[in-house]
C-alpha cells in the first residue's frame, strides 16, 4: 500500500507546476496541505537562481548563479551544483521549520510537499534527516518531486525510489497535463490509508 508519491522527470517538464496543481485540488477537497517548492527566478529572460517558496508563501534563496569573483561568503564552505552556489542557511531556515509540523498532524488529514529532493538540498545533512524521519515515522503523506537518475546516484533519491511505500511517476510533456487526476487519486487513496 503507497503512502508517499513522488514525481520524477526531466528538468523543465513541469514537475512543480504538477504538484502546485495537485495542491490547489486537495485544498480543495479538504485537505491540509503543507511544505514548500522551488521556483526558478529569471531576471532578463535568463535564469540567475531558485528560491525555496513555503505553501504559505514564505520565499527564500536556494541558489544563485555565481558572481564572477567566487569569492566565499565569510569562510563558509560554497556548495555548488553547475554555475549555482547554494544558499544552505537561506533554505534550512526556511525548508527545516516546516519539518518539525510535518508529523504533527492531529489525526487530519495532510499532504507535505517537498519539492524537491535535489543535488542542491541534499548538501543539507539536516535536510536529509528530516526527510527520512518523515517518510519513516510520519502520520502525513508526502508529494515530492525527484531527478531523474543521471551521473553518479544521489543516495536519498534512490532510496526514496528503491521504498515499498512510495509509488513514483515519471512526468513527461506528452502525460503531464494527463497524470493530474492518477497522482490526486493516489494521493487520495495514500490520505484514506493512513487514516
Amino acid at each position: 500500500m503507497f503512502k508517499h508519491v513522488f514525481l520524477t522527470g526531466p528538468p523543465g517538464v513541469g514537475k512543480t507546476t504538477l504538484v502546485q496543481k495537485a495542491c490547489e485540488a486537495l485544498v480543495l477537497s479538504g485537505v491540509t496541505v503543507e511544505g514548500f517548492y522551488t521556483e526558478e527566478v529569471r531576471e532578463g529572460g535568463r535564469r540567475v537562481g531558485f528560491d525555496v517558496v513555503t505553501l504559505t508563501g514564505e520565499r527564500g534563496h536556494l541558489s544563485r548563479v555565481r558572481d564572477g569573483a567566487g569569492v566565499s561568503h565569510h569562510g563558509r564552505r560554497e556548495y555548488t551544483v553547475g554555475q549555482y552556489v547554494v544558499d544552505l542557511p537561506s533554505f534550512e531556515n526556511l525548508a527545516l521549520p516546516l519539518f518539525r509540523h510535518a508529523g504533527s498532524a492531529d489525526g487530519s488529514r495532510k499532504v507535505f510537499v517537498i519539492d524537491e529532493i535535489g543535488k542542491m538540498e541534499l548538501f543539507s545533512q539536516s535536510f536529509i534527516r528530516a526527510v527520512r524521519q518523515t517518510l519513516d515515522g510520519s502520520s502525513c503523506t508526502i508529494l515530492g518531486t525527484i531527478p531523474v537518475p543521471k551521473g553518479k546516484p544521489l543516495g536519498l533519491v534512490e532510496e526514496v525510489r528503491g521504498r515499498s511505500d512510495v509509488k513514483v511517476f515519471t512526468v513527461s510533456k506528452e502525460n503531464r497535463s494527463a497524470i493530474l487526476q492518477d497522482v490526486l487519486t493516489t494521493l487520495q487513496e495514500c490520505l484514506k490509508a493512513s487514516n
